[in-house]
């Protein structure tokens, strides 16, 4: 019998074994840092391909990934090329999103074209979005049609309302509530001719304003809890800082003890954007998991940065983040859905 030799190591294996020699003691852990939310279960699992998808529907739109780019920007310089580079995600990845403040275009259609981006979104679910402020005054001076009117104009699917009492009182130019955020929505919901989801903008809400919410005809929740970006400290470090305010920077709610409120309370149907101190894939895939209600993984921030360079680092950023959340849905089982 004629013997063939083993096939020799290529360079790139040889040099992949060197690696794990040199690094062996860097990479050496301890259970006191072992992620324990998680039961690790790696007999099931097959890597993810290019064309794997996580279908949800949500608001009865279809999403290829439950995935939501949160709110983040209008009325500045580069909200436009960040506006279109989102959209286009959103198309190519069937996600959905939500426009930064669309107050600019309450009073005239000069910066119209920075939230025009339905040309490029297709038919993936779009929504406005305007404070609970310009709610309020809109009633006051009888003018709410202009919600309905600001909706067509950006040919959004609907329309987010957030409540920011803490944001506005650190900020110098804010709005003053006269009325409560609760009489505002339950006054104008009637009048709003389209989907309506409410959201905070950092500190997330208790307990008496989820029941309050559940409870209104609205058709979700955005968590936006506490724990990423915070537009309170956001005003606190952009204006003459006020010391006798500074320790309610810190009051809210983490997006997992919201999660935690809503699973204790009867959701009526109502869908939620989980959002708020969402790091990664991986904190998102375990609140949307934990909670007992249709649900998708909101992100803001996260995709700003990418989205002020070009579309393709967009795309290459969120090509991780979408490989991460399947890898997480495929290998991993919260402890508490054993």
């Amino acid at each position: 019998m004629e013997f063939t030799p083993k096939a020799p190591f290529s360079d790139e294996l040889a040099q992949r074994k060197g690696d794990h020699i040199e690094l062996a003691n860097k990479a050496r852990t301890s259970a006191s840092i072992l992620d324990s939310r998680f039961n690790y279960e790696p007999l099931f699992f097959a890597h993810p391909n290019s064309e794997a998808k996580w279908k949800t529907k949500f608001l009865n739109f279809d999403l290829d990934y439950p995935v939501w780019v949160s709110s983040m920007t209008g009325g500045t310089e580069h909200a436009k090329l960040i506006n279109e580079n989102l959209a286009k995600l959103c198309a190519e990845f069937k996600l959905g999103m939500g426009l930064g403040s669309c107050r600019a275009l309450l009073s005239d259609d000069s910066r119209l074209n920075e939230f025009t981006v339905r040309q490029f979104m297709g038919s993936q679910p779009l929504f406005a979005n305007i404070g609970i402020a310009q709610v309020e005054e809109l009633l006051a001076s009888g003018t709410e049609n202009k919600l309905n009117e600001m909706v067509k104009k950006v040919e959004a699917d609907g329309l987010i309302i957030h409540i920011n009492p803490l944001q506005e009182w650190f900020q110098p130019e804010g709005d003053r509530y006269t009325k409560s955020p609760l009489e505002t929505l339950t006054r104008v919901l009637d009048k709003i001719q389209t989907k309506v989801i409410v959201k905070e903008v950092g500190q997330g809400m208790g307990p008496k304003s989820l029941r309050a919410l559940l409870e209104l005809p609205i058709a979700g929740i955005e968590l936006a809890a506490f724990g990423g970006t915070n537009f309170t400290l956001l005003e606190y470090l952009r204006a003459t800082k006020d010391e006798t305010k500074e320790p309610f920077i810190n009051v809210g709610h983490s997006a997992l003890e919201m999660v935690e409120i809503l699973n204790a309370l009867p959701t009526r149907n109502k869908e939620f954007i989980i959002s708020g101190g969402i790091k990664s894939m991986l904190d998102g895939f375990e609140l949307k998991t934990k909670l007992k209600a249709n649900s998708v993984i909101g992100m803001a921030s996260a995709f700003l940065n990418p989205a002020l360079h070009d579309y393709e680092t967009l795309r290459t950023y969120f090509l991780r983040q979408r490989e991460s959340l399947l890898t997480a849905r495929d290998l991993l089982v919260p402890r508490e859905e054993e």
